[in-house]
């Protein structure tokens, strides 16, 4: 098992580059299931979840791999599908639930295990199921295994107890196969779902109001195969304008999708950073002091639960007192502990974090706990005096493309290390 060992308190400078969207290239990715022909994916970025991915698509008879050495191109095509996404692949990755709708409009049956993935609170899938009941699918639950069936998929009006970002994708992916109009109402609105609807109408998919909470889909035929690039990844993003910033740096963060990320700018620039949107990516300068803020997660456009870990790492050092409130995942601050192992003055309320900031980090063992939760680690690490082992960064790897390498091309003292 890998740890990372990093040594604080060099600014970061210069530019990294953002990788392709792991949360938009998973559903595009198991879309390829609906696909007639090849697919060739452009910007997919080499983690573990995508290489799980691949494993599963094969073994549902969707052929994937990566095609060009050490490039990020993906080959997808659909030869000879068959219904079952087993227990060890699914219990590694939450995603691989999305797989029922598609096998569902292609095949007419489905069977995926009860999804795993990082304990970062419940995450069902009844909206999954309830959404795909309505379109002609009945499910069974066996020995810890979702069954579906459905002579075929028809259009149907469906309406979402929240923006749920899974359930959205989930629906949308069926809906383009079934027969007649379906109108999704209170859909997310993340730029990841976005990504997938745009790859959809690439493929032939007939989809209107794309980016906005109401989707409307008249299913078609067949879709074919095309090419695509997937978006720039903008918590990866995110979480290296944070990383300069905790360390005082001035860094251009490049293929930064900086239209995706105005609620984070918006809370750096309050907390004193300045930064500067260019044609190459979004610069930062953040040698003023920073000043503490109250950051409130909340669905798209508001501000990313995937960057709550990260945003509040940085206010540990802040000027201030400062709020961090969870309304997305109710078991997301497992990294206070190891934040506070460090040094940090934390106190939690529920779902409220109360941030007092200090004069400085001290680098400690810590463990991360899910993948957002590791990237915080890493980002008070690289701002801590003296030395951090962050564990079980097999959580980042499921998320962020060589995190240390780019971190280390910015001047960060950061390496790889086998954790004896």
């Amino acid at each position: 098992m890998d740890k990372l060992i990093i040594h604080g308190g060099r600014p970061l400078n210069g530019s990294i580059a953002v990788s392709g969207s792991k949360n938009a290239a998973l559903p595009i990715l198991l879309s390829s299931i609906l696909v007639d022909g090849p697919v060739h994916y452009a910007n997919v970025p080499r983690l573990r979840d995508i290489h799980t991915t691949n494993k599963l698509l094969n073994i549902l008879g969707c052929e994937a791999a990566f095609t060009d050495g050490d490039g990020n191109g993906v080959r997808a095509e659909a030869l000879s599908l068959v219904p079952e996404a087993p227990y060890d692949l699914v219990k590694t990755m939450r995603a691989s639930v999305l797989v029922l709708g598609p096998l569902l409009a292609r095949l007419g049956r489905a069977k995926v295990a009860l999804p795993g993935g990082c304990a970062i609170g419940a995450r069902p899938v009844d909206q999954h199921i309830k959404g795909l009941e309505k379109l002609g699918a009945r499910f069974d639950l066996d020995s810890g295994y979702i069954v579906g069936y459905c002579e075929e998929l028809r259009g149907a009006e469906i309406n979402f107890d929240f923006p749920t970002v899974g359930g959205t994708e989930s629906l949308l992916m069926a809906s383009v196969l079934a027969r007649g109009q379906t109108v999704l109402r209170g859909a997310a609105r993340e730029p990841e779902v976005s990504d997938l609807a745009n790859f959809l109408k690439v493929c032939g998919a007939k989809i209107e109001g794309i980016g906005t909470s109401t989707l409307r889909v008249e299913g078609v035929e067949a879709l074919h195969g095309c090419a695509y690039s997937i978006m720039p990844d903008r918590i990866e993003a995110g979480t290296f304008l944070v990383a300069a910033a905790i360390t005082g740096g001035k860094l251009l963060v490049r293929d930064c999708p900086a239209d995706k990320l105005d609620s984070v700018l918006a809370k750096l620039e309050e907390m004193g950073a300045v930064t500067e949107k260019r044609d190459e990516g979004v610069f930062i300068n953040a040698s003023s002091p920073l000043l503490a803020a109250q950051v409130v997660t909340s669905p798209y456009p508001g501000f990313p639960t995937d960057m709550q870990a990260q945003i509040l790492a940085l206010m540990t050092l802040a000027q201030g007192s400062g709020t961090v409130e969870e309304t997305i995942f109710e078991n997301r601050f497992m990294h206070v502990p190891e934040l506070g192992r460090m040094g940090a003055d934390i106190r939690l309320s529920g779902s409220r974090a109360v941030v007092r900031g200090v004069k400085q980090l001290t680098g400690a063992p810590v463990m991360a706990s899910d993948l957002r939760a590791g990237a915080s680690l890493v980002l008070a690490g690289l701002a801590a005096q003296g030395e951090t082992q962050v564990q079980r960064i097999y959580h980042l790897d499921r998320g962020y493309e060589q995190i240390e390498k780019k971190l280390l091309s910015a001047g960060a003292d950061i390496f790889r290390a086998k954790d004896n």
